[in-house]
C-alpha cells in the first residue's frame, strides 16, 4: 500500500490540476503577456510596447481614485464585518450565559443561524438589484418611501458622491456577515466547553469570556477571515457595476479596479491596458494577503 500511495494520489490530482492550470494559471500568464502590448482584442497582430501601459496606468487619475476606494473598503469591510460577526456568533454560542456550569447561546440560536446565513444563498448580482431598489430615491424605495411618508425627504444614497461608496459598503457587509457568523460559530464550537465552564465557575462575565477566552482561541480563524474579506474588498465589481450611477459614479465616486478593467476592455477595447490593471490588482491582492498573514502571525494556543 505504501508503494502505491503516490500513484493513487497523483491519479486523483492530475485531472483537477490540469483543469486549474488550463483555465486559471494559463489565463494569468496570458494577462501578464498582454499587459506589455497594445492589443485591442480584434486583430491577431500583437505589438509589444514594454512598460508603456504601466507608465500610463500610474499617471491615470481614475486608477488612483479606484485605489483610494479600495483602501476605504479594505479598512472598513473587514473591520465592521468581523466585529458584527463576532458579536452575533458569541451571542449564538455563549451569550445565553451559563446554566448548571454549562454555557449556552441565546434563545432561538439555531433559528438565528439560518437567518444570518440566508444572504449567502442569494447571488451577489441579485443582492445588488434588491438594494438598488431599497436605496431608490422615490416612494418605491424601502428607506426613502418611509422617509417620504414622515416628510423627511429622500436621501440620495447612490446619487450623492459622499454617500455612494458607503452605501455599497453597507451592502457588502450585509451580504458577508452571515457567512462569518457561521465560520466563527464553528470556531467557537471547537473550543472545549470545559474552558468556558471553568471560567464561568470562576465568575467570569460575558465580556471576560469573550476577550480572555473566545478571542485568543479564535485568532487563526480571525486571521483567515480578514484575508478573505480583504480579497473581497479588492473585488466589489458586481455590486458597483449594478448599483452605482453610470457604472462607478457619480463622478467616479464608487469606481473600483475590477470595473475599470471591464470598462477598458468592453467600452474602449484596450485589452493591453486592462491587462496591466489586472496585473497590478493581482499583486496588490497577493501583497495584502502575505502582509496580513505575516503581521497577524502568533504562536498557536494549545488546548
Amino acid at each position: 500500500m505504501k508503494h502505491g500511495r503516490y500513484p493513487f494520489i497523483i491519479g486523483f490530482l492530475i485531472v483537477p490540476l490540469a483543469i486549474y492550470g488550463t483555465f486559471v494559471v494559463a489565463a494569468y500568464l496570458q494577462a501578464f503577456q498582454l499587459s506589455f502590448t497594445n492589443w485591442r482584442g480584434f486583430s491577431p497582430d500583437v505589438n509589444y510596447i514594454g512598460f508603456d501601459n504601466f507608465v500610463k496606468l500610474f499617471s491615470d487619475d481614475t486608477f488612483w481614485k479606484a485605489i483610494r476606494h479600495h483602501i476605504v473598503l479594505l479598512i472598513f469591510l473587514p473591520l465592521i464585518t468581523i466585529i458584527l460577526a463576532l458579536f452575533f456568533a458569541f451571542l449564538l454560542n455563549v451569550g445565553g450565559g451559563s446554566k448548571g456550569g454549562r454555557t449556552r447561546g441565546v434563545w432561538g440560536s439555531k433559528f438565528y443561524r439560518v437567518v444570518f446565513f440566508f444572504p449567502q444563498l442569494l447571488a451577489l448580482a441579485l443582492v445588488a438589484v434588491i438594494f438598488a431598489r431599497v436605496y431608490s430615491p422615490d416612494d418605491s424605495g424601502l428607506i426613502n418611501g418611509l422617509l417620504n411618508q414622515i416628510g423627511s425627504g429622500p436621501i440620495l444614497f447612490l446619487a450623492d458622491k459622499n454617500l455612494a461608496l458607503w452605501s455599497i459598503l453597507a451592502v457588502l457587509v450585509w451580504q458577508a456577515v452571515g457567512f462569518y457568523v457561521v465560520l466563527f460559530s464553528a470556531g467557537m464550537g471547537s473550543i472545549p466547553t470545559e474552558i468556558y465552564e471553568a471560567a464561568a465557575l470562576d465568575g467570569a462575565t460575558r465580556g471576560t469570556l469573550f476577550f480572555k477566552v473566545t478571542l485568543p482561541l479564535l485568532w487563526n480563524t480571525l486571521q483567515v477571515a480578514w484575508v478573505y474579506l480583504g480579497i473581497a474588498a479588492f473585488d466589489a465589481f458586481a455590486l458597483v457595476n449594478v448599483m452605482s450611477v453610470d457604472r462607478g459614479g457619480p463622478d467616479g465616486a464608487t469606481t473600483v479596479l475590477g470595473l475599470e478593467i471591464f470598462r477598458n476592455m468592453q467600452d474602449y477595447a484596450q485589452f493591453g491596458y486592462a491587462s496591466a490593471m489586472g496585473v497590478v490588482l493581482f499583486f496588490l491582492t497577493i501583497t495584502f494577503a502575505a502582509l496580513t498573514l505575516r503581521v497577524t502571525r502568533r504562536d498557536a494556543i494549545e488546548l
